[in-house]
């Protein structure tokens, strides 16, 4: 097992953003989980957007989503906050975005457009954060977009109503992550997987994509690292991301 510790886990939590910049920026947290056996899933974001150049324009935005299979029925909602009802923290995570807020094992908040959706949930995991680039990259100026997984086989326990019903969370198992940067990658999926069906202490973290140069959009690359019997794969180094096979379309990914 890789253990985690929560000097490490708060380090790779705390937020990067830095107001009045110029150069553009976005920041995520965003938790995700689904049933063990049922098609029901969840996704909640919290996120700083920062337009180029327009630093005074800073907003924080609340994204969530919940997916459900038995009745065919996809609920997702959308709302924007001025920065000064935000606050992020550069100590580990601690986000608040109006009257919605995150922190390490704790979430809580809601958004009423277009759907209502609210959430009550507490979390953990004992797994320490994985880092899709080697950690050289995420000092480095390219790639522009970063990701870590702070807690990945994280089980979430709680509350999810959507619309009026609610949804008993009860050890779903899923993910606490963080990505940020001066923009996201031009062209990408990304996959994770939170537990195998023959080995749910296996996780998986995959991209593949394309950036721009000038105008023409670059050969693909692929990264991806595996946690596997208390072994780490990694497979990111720049050189073999390109060197990868890998395509993508909706609902479908091969490499």
């Amino acid at each position: 097992m890789i253990m985690e510790t929560p000097q490490v886990r708060d380090y790779w939590n705390q937020v990067r953003y830095e107001p009045g910049s110029r150069k553009g920026h976005y920041e995520s947290y965003f938790f995700r989980a689904n049933h063990l056996n049922r098609p029901l899933a969840f996704w909640i974001r919290y996120t700083i957007f920062c337009p180029i150049g327009q630093a005074g324009k800073s907003i924080g935005e609340l994204w969530s989503i919940f997916f459900d299979g038995e009745k065919k029925q996809v609920s997702a909602a959308k709302s924007e906050h001025p920065m000064d009802d935000c606050s992020f923290s550069r100590q580990g995570l601690e986000v608040k975005i109006a009257d919605s807020s995150a922190r390490y094992g704790r979430l809580k908040g809601g958004i009423s457009e277009p759907n209502q959706l609210n959430w009550n949930l507490r979390y953990g995991s004992d797994q320490k954060p994985l880092l899709l680039l080697p950690e050289k990259l995420y000092r480095a100026s390219i790639p522009k977009a970063k990701a870590v997984v702070g807690s990945p086989l994280a089980k979430f326990t709680g509350t999810f109503s959507v619309n009026g019903s609610s949804y008993e969370i009860d050890n779903w198992v899923g993910s606490e992550n963080h990505n940020w940067g001066e923009k996201h990658t031009d062209q990408y999926a990304w996959g994770q997987v939170s537990g195998f069906d023959n080995d749910p202490n296996a996780f998986l973290e995959v991209i593949t994509g394309k950036i721009k140069i000038g105008p023409v959009l670059s050969p693909g690359f692929t990264m991806l690292v595996l946690r596997l019997g208390g072994t780490e794969y990694k497979f990111n180094t720049m050189t073999g991301a390109f060197r990868a096979k890998a395509k993508y379309d909706f609902f479908r990914m091969a490499f």
